[in-house]
């Protein structure tokens, strides 16, 4: 069985830039386990797979280690491929996941995601977080992930994590922010629990981050940079209960992946 992928990198307007997803068209879904294996054989942080499902597309994302109920950047990278490779037309499409309906449009030269907001609460920081850290947050909250909140960008961007710390924390991974000099917030993401030491660009960590910046600021429309080594810029906006994700993408590679009979 012959497989037809797509290398991206979403959230970036050129190459080796944003964060690289693999994107994989199914004519109908295989089995968990094989998901699971090309995710890991693909070794990047998110591989989506989509099904047509008459509407629209049913859409999973799995890291090497495990599926995902979220993912914003290899969502994105699902719909360039869609709109830029397999002929969708009209202005938007709409994908079915663990998380709800998800949709994308286009807004000129930037795709638009349109995702659940993620609410956090204020919480004590769990065993763990500052020792896998290297450093002790202003405040931390608690949501799908830990966010930990510091007074100056540039302890966001020095911090060394031990990694191995922070993978025996109960939630899915950990945010650090802080806000920007040249934006309005910047952040870093560790998910090693998943084997994603560091997400490079992390779309679903801005759906907990942009409700906290945007209370904190007064204002619902925010720009963001994610302080990864490869790094990503992201235009976000809070309306109401969804999150408003812009950015772009772009296509590393095109191939096959050859499956045993």
């Amino acid at each position: 069985m012959n497989l037809k992928i797509y290398q991206v990198d979403a959230f970036a307007s050129r190459v080796f830039e944003g964060n690289p997803a693999a994107v994989v068209p199914l004519d109908e879904w295989l089995p968990d386990k094989t998901l699971q294996a090309i995710a890991m054989e693909n070794n990047l942080s998110e591989t989506a797979f989509f099904v047509s499902n008459g509407h629209g597309f049913r859409l999973r994302w799995f890291t090497p280690e495990a599926e995902v109920d979220l993912c914003g950047h290899a969502t994105l990278a699902a719909a360039h491929v869609l709109f830029s490779h397999l002929g969708r037309v009209g202005p938007e499409i709409r994908f079915q996941s663990n998380s709800g309906e998800l949709r994308v449009r286009h807004e000129g030269r930037q795709l638009c995601l349109d995702f659940p907001a993620i609410a956090s609460r204020p919480c004590q920081a769990p065993a763990g977080l500052v020792e896998g850290l290297g450093a002790k947050p202003d405040q931390v909250l608690a949501g799908t992930d830990y966010m930990a909140v510091f007074d100056d960008p540039a302890r966001v961007a020095s911090l060394a994590p031990d990694f191995s710390r922070l993978a025996g924390l109960d939630l899915r991974g950990v945010i650090v922010t802080a806000a920007g000099a040249d934006c309005d917030f910047v952040s870093r993401c560790f998910y090693p629990s998943l084997a994603v030491s560091e997400d490079p660009v992390t779309g679903s960590a801005h759906c907990q981050l942009t409700p906290y910046w945007a209370k904190r600021l007064g204002r619902t429309r925010l720009t963001a940079r994610q302080l990864s080594r490869r790094g990503g810029y992201l235009d976000c906006e809070q309306a109401g209960k969804r999150i408003l994700l812009r950015g772009q993408a772009v296509t590393y590679l095109e191939g096959t992946i050859t499956l045993p009979t």
